[in-house]
């Protein structure tokens, strides 16, 4: 016998305990207190790779985590381009190989064992690679960043970490989408990284480490801001 309690509550502790064990059955209505103790499942790099390859979606790998990437508005796309575009013509005009890479490519770190994407990017000479496949980027020397709402504080903090793990990279750019804006990130040498900040569609944004140079407005070109 309950005592101090309502006979009618007793009456309803049958029900309350057959719903639990109904809902166990479904994962889209587990009470949150019933997943206290679970451990996310984790996958290697292989199977990650495996993954991606069936994915009609990107996704980054961070963590043994296999993370979904947003969905890229238009600004963001015709930025992307335009920066892709705008350094390929830049370089033709050197004397030393540059090899520009669109947002399709990874870029790996191995001391993390992490993967992710880049909006636009460079390597000096001849691309290297991870892996006997050519998927696993590791030599990247510039690296760009469209910013959004929901990216931009990664990209600035730990997605940047990420990449200062790679001796090869020499500037990091991050260019927002809505007004005109963008940080150049220049590694002058190791644990020491300059800022400049340009915000006028007159001004040219420098890259000192390859030696050209890109028009504001050629980055924000088809952009209406």
């Amino acid at each position: 016998m309950f005592f101090g309690i309502n006979p009618q509550i007793l009456r309803q502790i049958p029900y309350f305990c057959k719903k639990i064990h109904c809902m166990s059955h479904s994962e889209a209505h587990v009470p949150v207190s019933l997943h206290i103790g679970r451990k996310p499942k984790t996958y290697t790099l292989a199977e990650y790779l495996r993954k991606e390859a069936r994915s009609v979606d990107k996704h980054e790998f961070i963590h043994g985590n296999i993370v979904k990437m947003p969905y890229a508005k238009g600004p963001h796309n015709i930025i992307s381009a335009n920066v892709s575009g705008a350094l390929i013509v830049a370089f033709e005009a050197l004397d030393k190989n540059y090899v520009v890479f669109s947002s399709d490519q990874k870029i790996y770190f191995p001391s993390l064992d992490e993967g992710v994407y880049a909006d636009a990017l460079a390597v000096a000479d001849r691309p290297l690679y991870w892996d006997d496949q050519q998927l696993l980027l590791i030599n990247p020397m510039l690296v760009i960043e469209v910013l959004s709402k929901s990216t931009q504080k990664y990209d600035r903090t730990g997605k940047f970490d990420k990449y200062k793990t790679l001796e090869s990279i020499r500037e990091y750019v991050l260019i927002r989408q809505d007004i005109c804006y963008a940080e150049v990130w220049s590694r002058e040498k190791p644990g020491y990284w300059k800022e400049t900040i340009l915000c006028d569609l007159s001004a040219v944004l420098p890259l000192q480490s390859l030696g050209v140079e890109i028009a504001m407005q050629r980055i924000y070109k088809n952009v209406n801001l």
